[in-house]
């Protein structure tokens, strides 16, 4: 397999790259085009950042698949507010489907944007989600859109709207990259809030356990026998 996982942010890529290595699992830099990035040679993997906000992280992960060929399938990695009020901190979302939330058409009565996940990507998610005990993994769909959450009111508008577990920035983005190329795509978020008014601490607080969580169930996807 060669898979592409693209985070948002660097601290995203810094811990879940902390987090493989912990495992065993030894980072090479190297470059893609004009893009810094780490290999994962025994996992099969490349991690690059793709940057804020859905413009710049379809920018970035066009980038990576238009100057190297051959993925197999590309995932965005990162953290997420809990739409859910069931979700716990460190718990897993992987999506469904990514919704583009603040896609804001009034000309006509088109349906928001929606994003499939890779069935078969999911479907082996969902294997090696069993291994882990020490977190849970939930599957449905993410909310895309370029707005922090960060009140009662506007979190629970969103998950009526969306019927999303999660809300994040990037994933639209990386979709709509990927569907243009013909590349399967999946987008995995690790909860670090509750997307209320705690969220901008709570995420500082949270982000190192809620990547390490997504790096293991990653790695448990790509172990698996």
């Amino acid at each position: 397999m060669k898979l592409l996982i693209i985070t948002p942010l660097q601290e995203e890529c810094d811990f879940l790259l902390q987090s493989c290595a912990g495992r065993g699992f030894a980072a090479e830099r190297a470059m893609i085009g004009r893009l810094p990035v780490a290999q994962l040679p025994h996992l099969g993997v490349t991690v690059a950042r793709g940057g804020v906000g859905k413009a710049q992280f379809a920018i970035h992960t066009q980038h990576l698949l238009d100057t190297h060929g051959g993925w197999s399938a590309v995932v965005c990695a990162g953290a997420a507010g809990g739409l859910a009020d069931d979700l716990a901190v460190g718990d897993v979302v992987v999506a469904t489907s990514t919704v583009e939330h603040d896609y804001q058409n009034k000309f006509s009565a088109r349906p928001t944007p929606q994003f499939d996940g890779d069935s078969a990507t999911i479907a082996d998610l969902r294997r090696a989600a069993t291994a882990s005990d020490a977190f849970r993994v939930r599957f449905g769909v993410v909310a895309s859109g370029d707005e922090d959450v960060i009140d009662d009111q506007r979190k629970q508008a969103l998950r009526r709207a969306t019927g999303a577990l999660a809300v994040a920035w990037e994933g639209a983005g990386g979709a709509r990259a990927c569907a243009f190329s013909g590349i399967p795509y999946v987008e995995i978020r690790g909860v670090t809030d509750a997307a209320n008014h705690a969220a901008p601490a709570d995420f500082e607080t949270n982000l190192a356990v809620a990547m390490g969580n997504v790096a293991t169930l990653i790695v448990s996807w790509l172990t698996l026998k």
